[in-house]
């Protein structure tokens, strides 16, 4: 889909709501959504109840695809002969035709984040499959030819722990909608500004 601005389907919107009742015992700092529609739908959902907005932001938005968006693997075979493969063997480096690359697309999305995020507190990212996968990758120290190794299914969720002047922690990857949180751990700890993880 790419930057498509299309609407949640119904699963989508079922989806995004199962979050609600989990998101409403956290004690969020700050909400940020990619501004294309499925997001912010996604967000307003997840938060019902929660008495949070999302503010939106371009930088968060999925990767830019292109002459790309909306075609099949099949129909980007036939338009563009080869440039679906060169791009697999190059896909940090190699962009649809118009579009960006996942390393440009990891630089952008991870740039909004750092000049957006609290230093402490808990923080709600709400973006796309592709650019979460950059995100992940940079944190964990991966490579983006192994992106496609960490799973992003539709409205899951994935907790973060960005400690000041230490490497980052997963703590959860690919948590289906609605699914209970990791007991308290250390993550939702509040320990005061600058010490505190962002998921």
């Amino acid at each position: 889909m790419g930057q498509r601005d299309l609407p949640l389907s119904a699963l989508g919107r079922t989806q995004a709501a199962a979050w609600a009742p989990v998101l409403a015992g956290l004690p969020l700092d700050g909400v940020w959504c990619s501004d294309l529609l499925r997001c912010r739908e996604t967000a307003a959902l997840a938060l019902a109840g929660t008495g949070r907005s999302a503010t939106p932001l371009a930088g968060l938005r999925e990767v830019n695809m292109g002459a790309w968006q909306g075609l099949t693997a099949d129909e980007i075979r036939t338009r563009f002969p080869g440039e679906f493969e060169r791009r697999g063997a190059d896909i940090a480096h190699v962009a649809p035709e118009g579009g960006e690359s996942l390393g440009q697309a990891q630089r952008r999305f991870c740039a909004t984040l750092e000049q957006t995020l609290p230093a402490g507190g808990l923080a709600l990212v709400v973006a796309h499959a592709g650019v979460n996968r950059t995100c992940l990758c940079r944190a964990l120290g991966l490579p983006l030819s192994e992106i496609f190794r960490l799973g992003q299914d539709y409205c899951c969720l994935n907790i973060l722990e960005l400690p000041p002047e230490a490497p980052a922690r997963l703590i959860a990857l690919n948590l289906p909608p609605g699914s209970a949180l990791p007991p308290r751990p250390a993550w939702t700890d509040r320990r005061g500004p600058g010490s505190a993880p962002r998921p």
